[in-house]
């Protein structure tokens, strides 16, 4: 039985966006040099704000802030003292949750549900869980040692968690940081550096620069910059790798993804139903390690295909903040257009296409949740990533023919496999080239665990005690195949 849910959205009134927005540098929010853009809300097309675009002499400004804190202040400040600042950083973002998730959901599209019962919580426990290691970096199995200023460039799926994931064990560390949102979503970063003021954070610390690729290319190329992390496509980490090689940049990549999502014969199938739906969905399928490949064994295939488009038929696609939405916008008319263009593709190519039936609103960027059946590995479909809510859809027969597909591809950053089997898992995960394997599960993210990938999905961990080890002098982040 399907219910309908009445609408109920989350009020706005918390949020407070300013007509326009500066650059936050040595503690303050400046103006710039540059010029500005505009970020608007998916959602319904409307300009938010005006925000200030970095030239290269404000991220050169930025980054001699980050020095100064660096080598007078925050480099020789006991593990300790540092420590009570990430848990100062943490607790007023407990405080201050339900105003950033509103903010995220306005500014990336994604689901309020998924902004404040997913993101904020585990953005908090990553600052609680890096303040706990401030003071016993000893015992990491990386030396002590902080590198200097980080330049950190993160993308628009997951704004505040990226900024968590990159800021918080770069700080405990000892570094400093100039970090850069992706143009389309700077707001919770923006938000996130009136938090520091507000927990007093020493200026220059954290510094957040703003603008679109050229910013980005200024933090990554800046001669003072000791470590760069970026999140985000396969073909920018390319280009980053060999803006840096040559240098002793410390660089931590982590990039795009095609996962393999796989269903045995003997999976609990309904679990396994909402499994794939959570896997692929989920943030509207603008997620790296997104399932996107599901690999169902040919016993069961239509079993599964049967529910599963009866899952798919009850999703809720609107107002990200309505708390019963479970779909929400595209996060911006480009990766809208380049969703439409792979499901053309996919179609041409003669792979069958089923969208669940919806209303789409008539203002924002949508698109209904997707599914394609009769896919081959030479489908782009199944070799690119889409980065939206389109799942491709391959079968199989036995577990060795379910490895060689999942593994054929240029990816390696995530899998899943369901299975009532103990032993079949443990088997599997070994020989899967993938850097996180889910079991009977997906999607679940905890800042104790490390996160990365292999071959074009980069290399370095985040999260974990792995996650220091890019943020300490005496060791290198280890390489996709080493």
């Amino acid at each position: 039985m399907t219910f309908e849910y009445a609408p109920a959205p989350e009020s706005r009134a918390i949020v407070d966006i300013k007509p326009s927005y500066g650059l936050f540098i040595n503690g303050e929010f400046v103006d710039g040099n540059g010029t500005s853009f505009k970020t608007i809300n998916p959602a319904t097309e409307e300009v938010l704000a005006e925000v200030a675009e970095a030239s290269d002499a404000d991220v050169d400004e930025a980054v001699k802030a980050a020095r100064r804190a660096y080598t007078r202040v925050w480099s020789r400040m006991s593990g300790a003292e540092r420590a009570k600042y990430l848990y100062r950083i943490a607790r007023i973002i407990q405080e201050r949750g339900r105003e950033l998730a509103v903010l995220e959901s306005i500014d990336n599209g994604k689901p309020i549900k998924e902004s404040r019962d997913v993101d904020v919580p585990i953005v908090a426990a990553h600052f609680f869980y890096y303040a706990g290691w401030a003071d016993k970096l000893q015992y990491s199995g990386y030396g002590s040692t902080p590198l200097g200023v980080a330049g950190q460039v993160i993308p628009w799926n997951f704004p505040l968690l990226m900024l968590a994931w990159k800021i918080a064990p770069a700080l405990a560390c000892g570094n400093t940081v100039v970090l850069k949102p992706a143009e389309t979503t700077p707001l919770t970063a923006l938000l996130f550096a009136e938090i520091c003021q507000q927990a007093d954070l020493p200026p220059g610390v954290v510094n957040i620069v703003t603008g679109a690729g050229d910013t980005g290319r200024a933090i990554v190329s800046h001669p003072d910059v000791d470590k760069v992390a970026f999140t985000g496509s396969t073909e920018v980490g390319k280009a980053i790798a060999r803006a840096v090689a040559g240098s002793d940049k410390k660089v931590t990549l982590e990039l795009g993804g095609k996962a393999a999502n796989i269903v045995f014969d003997d999976a609990p199938l309904d679990q396994a139903v909402e499994g794939i739906v959570n896997g692929i969905f989920f943030n509207q399928g603008h997620v790296c390690c997104a399932g996107s490949r599901l690999l169902v064994q040919e016993s069961v295939a239509d079993e599964v295909m049967s529910r599963l488009k009866r899952r798919m038929a009850t999703l809720r696609v609107g107002d990200p903040l309505d708390k019963n939405t479970d779909v929400g916008a595209i996060n911006s008319a480009e990766q809208l257009a380049k969703i439409r263009e792979l499901s053309e593709i996919g179609e041409s190519e003669g792979a069958e296409r089923w969208s669940a039936p919806c209303d789409l609103p008539s203002n924002g960027y949508w698109f209904a949740p997707t599914v394609f059946t009769g896919v081959s590995q030479a489908h782009r479909i199944a070799r690119e990533e889409i980065f939206g809510p389109v799942l491709s859809v391959l079968t199989f027969r036995t577990p060795s023919e379910a490895i060689e597909k999942a593994n054929n591809t240029p990816f390696g950053l995530s899998a899943g496999v369901w299975t009532d089997k103990g032993s079949r898992i443990l088997s599997m995960a070994n020989r899967l080239r993938a850097g996180v394997v889910w079991a009977n599960t997906f999607n679940k993210f905890d800042p104790t665990s490390p996160f990365g990938g292999y071959k074009e999905s980069g290399y370095g961990r985040e999260g974990g005690r792995h996650g220091l080890e890019a943020y300490l002098k005496g060791t290198s982040p280890k390489g996709a195949d080493a």
